[in-house]
């Protein structure tokens, strides 16, 4: 019989799905539920209604009660701690009744410009387009109705760990992409608080979520919560509840890299890399300073493309395969599809592919147009089609990683992979470590991604001991057995790489002109 009240529970909304996977006391992976949606570009703005969030968790959750009924002939009841994460960044606006004031806004929006570069200058910090300040100021530079009744601001992690608990809070890491961090006390940082009112007006305190740390309590389920969680249902009040964390927060405990001079590549719908940093860094608008959820600096290089233009083209290949009479598993032609990508030229044989469904800020377009190119005399094969877009799907994440390893001369010990990008085993792990000449690794664990390590951060509020840093936590009792594959990219895929980036960088023109004419 399973014992309910040593399980942790840890809920990650991503781009294309909302994924629940309940822990045993041994941090292993024992139950998971799922639920698939996608944004919606409405009036201009990447967005999901709260309709389809509300119901999309709770079809996720009721997926994770369904298979812990199959599996245990158990009803999932209560669990020890619950943890939610989602995509960071945002801008979800209410008024003093928890009214919405406006849609809300997701990271992959590049419509804040000119408030992300104004406020840049005025911190002397770069702030990224997707941060929920650069949207508030945007708004206000907007003249948009809405703003004067603001009197709570948060992310999509932070609306949801407030509908459960109550409590207007946030994990640390989640709450450095809404605003600037002071890494020393552990909180917003205060001048940058006070200049933002002397440009603004705005008292920040006042409607920012509270910062919280790892391992510290957010909160506990009230009844409120668990009936929105399990309509109907019977799940019961009073389970505590972690900080909410971002998608970044997680994918660093996931992959045990929270450590300094440690490092993760988390590659799905977009793809970002995370190095936790030992100094401080010059401003640079392709490098975003983050935290991890205990509150040390992190450099993160994120990329608002990565798989999307993958799935559309092993989509094609799918409606082809049906066309001509073929029953095809969608999961297998993807481990078919990535494996032939081994078989092309390293250099990708002349192609160059464009993955941009929407804008990229590290190189500096606000909107995104998927392109494929190659000249007349190129090796147009299957082989080097497949491998033109895994390359370029990692393209972007590369110009931002140089500058930190070239320009700042920032170490990087040790990389870990996970996410999509990585679920056929060593292909897309080959094409990161020749995309940044490392070895990288992966666990066997990769699959499970954002919802994983949140389980693990909630796992940490509720096993730590007195003292127990996170990154002891999770090096001694919960990755001290993990099971992993290193691999490095031999010489040829390293050079072919360089070769197809240099391609690449020298047509971005190309894919500049395409968002203008297309």
């Amino acid at each position: 019989m399973m014992n309910l009240e040593k399980t942790v529970l840890g809920i990650e909304l991503g781009s294309t799905r909302i994924k629940a996977v309940l822990i045993d006391e041994k941090h292993i992976p024992v139950a998971q539920g799922d639920y698939e949606w996608e944004n919606q570009y409405v009036n201009g703005v990447w967005t999901y209604s709260m309709d389809m969030v509300h119901d999309g968790l709770q079809a996720c959750f009721a997926s994770l009660k369904a298979d812990v009924r199959a599996r245990y002939d158990t009803e999932l009841t209560t669990v020890g701690a619950i943890g939610v994460s989602a995509m960071m960044h945002g801008y979800l606006p209410f008024d003093k009744e928890g009214r919405q004031l406006a849609e809300f806004r997701t990271w992959r929006n590049t419509i804040t410009g000119e408030a992300a570069s104004e406020l840049t200058e005025l911190f002397g910090f770069n702030i990224p387009q997707r941060w929920s300040i650069a949207h508030l100021y945007q708004a206000i530079l907007n003249g948009e109705e809405h703003v004067k009744d603001i009197a709570f601001l948060t992310t999509l992690a932070g609306y949801i760990h407030w509908l459960l608990t109550g409590e207007k809070v946030m994990g640390i890491g989640e709450a450095s992409g809404m605003f600037p961090i002071d890494s020393e006390k552990l909180d917003y940082d205060e001048d940058m608080i006070r200049k933002f009112k002397t440009l603004t007006g705005f008292e920040l305190r006042t409607i920012l979520p509270k910062v919280l740390v790892a391992g510290e309590c957010g909160g506990t389920l009230t009844a409120a919560g668990a009936a929105f969680l399990d309509p109907g249902g019977t799940l019961r009040a009073g389970i505590p509840v972690a900080p909410c964390e971002g998608d970044a927060g997680t994918g660093m405990a996931a992959t045990n890299a929270v450590r300094v001079r440690t490092g993760n590549v988390s590659a799905g719908t977009s793809d970002f890399a995370m190095i936790v940093t030992d100094k401080p860094l010059g401003v640079h608008r392709e490098i975003d300073m983050v935290t991890t959820p205990a509150g040390l600096p992190v450099a993160m290089v994120h990329c608002n493309n990565c798989t999307s233009d993958i799935n559309a083209w092993v989509n094609l290949f799918g409606e082809y395969a049906e066309m001509m009479g073929m029953s095809v598993n969608k999961g297998e032609l993807f481990v078919k599809l990535f494996n032939k990508a081994l078989e092309g030229d390293a250099d990708c044989g002349g192609l160059v592919s464009f993955n941009y469904f929407s804008g990229e800020g590290v190189t500096d377009l606000n909107e995104g147009r998927p392109v494929f190119a190659r000249m007349p005399n190129a090796e147009f094969t299957l082989a080097n089609f497949m491998r033109a877009h895994l390359l370029s799907a990692l393209a972007t994440l590369k110009i931002g990683l140089d500058i930190l390893t070239q320009t700042e001369k920032v170490q990087i010990e040790k990389l870990c992979g996970h996410g999509g990008f990585f679920k056929t085993p060593g292909v897309g792990q080959r094409m990161l470590s020749a995309a940044v000449g490392a070895p990288v690794s992966v666990m066997e664990t990769a699959g499970e991604g954002g919802p994983y390590g949140m389980a693990l951060l909630a796992a940490y509020m509720l096993f730590k001991d007195e003292g127990e840093p996170l990154e002891d936590y999770l090096d001694n009792k919960v990755f001290a057995d993990a099971v992993s594959v290193t691999l490095m990219a031999d010489a040829s895929d390293i050079a072919g790489f360089s070769v197809f980036l240099s391609r690449y960088k020298k047509a971005l023109p190309m894919e500049r002109c395409a968002t203008e004419v297309l």
